[in-house]
C-alpha cells in the first residue's frame, strides 16, 4: 500500500503563485509515475501534470508555460508549482503514484483562485 498526504493548496488571488507538495509513504519502492491531477465542482477529474520516475513530464495544455511538476525520488515527494493563477484553476488538486498496475490517490486539497 501506498498512502499520499497533499498540502499547500489555499486561496489566492489570480496571478498569484501556490507550491503543492505530496509526501508518499508506506510501499513506496518502485512507484513509476506520479501525477496531479484536479477535479472542479461539476467537471471531470483531469490531468494537470505527470512525471515519471526519470524525470519526463506531461503537461496539460491549459497549465503549460504556468506550472512545473518535480520529484524528489529520495524524499518520495512530488510538486507542484503554480505561477500566474487563474479562476479558472480553482478546483480540489488531488496526487496521483502508479506502482504496476496500481493507482493510489491522495485525499485532495483544494485550490481556489479569485479574480
Amino acid at each position: 500500500q501506498v498512502q499520499l498526504v497533499e498540502c499547500g493548496g489555499g486561496l489566492v488571488q489570480a496571478g498569484e503563485s501556490l507550491r503543492l507538495s505530496c509526501a508518499a509513504s508506506g510501499s513506496t519502492f518502485s512507484i513509476n509515475n506520479m501525477g496531479w491531477y484536479r477535479q472542479a465542482p461539476g467537471k471531470q477529474r483531469e490531468l494537470v501534470a505527470s512525471i515519471s520516475s526519470g524525470g519526463s513530464t506531461n503537461y496539460a495544455d491549459s497549465v503549460k508555460g504556468r506550472f512545473t511538476i518535480s520529484r524528489d525520488n529520495a524524499k518520495n515527494t512530488v510538486y507542484l508549482q503554480m505561477n500566474s493563477l487563474k479562476p479558472d484553476d480553482t478546483a480540489v488538486y488531488y496526487c496521483n503514484a502508479q506502482k504496476s498496475i496500481l493507482l493510489y490517490w491522495g485525499q485532495g486539497t483544494q485550490v481556489t483562485v479569485s479574480s
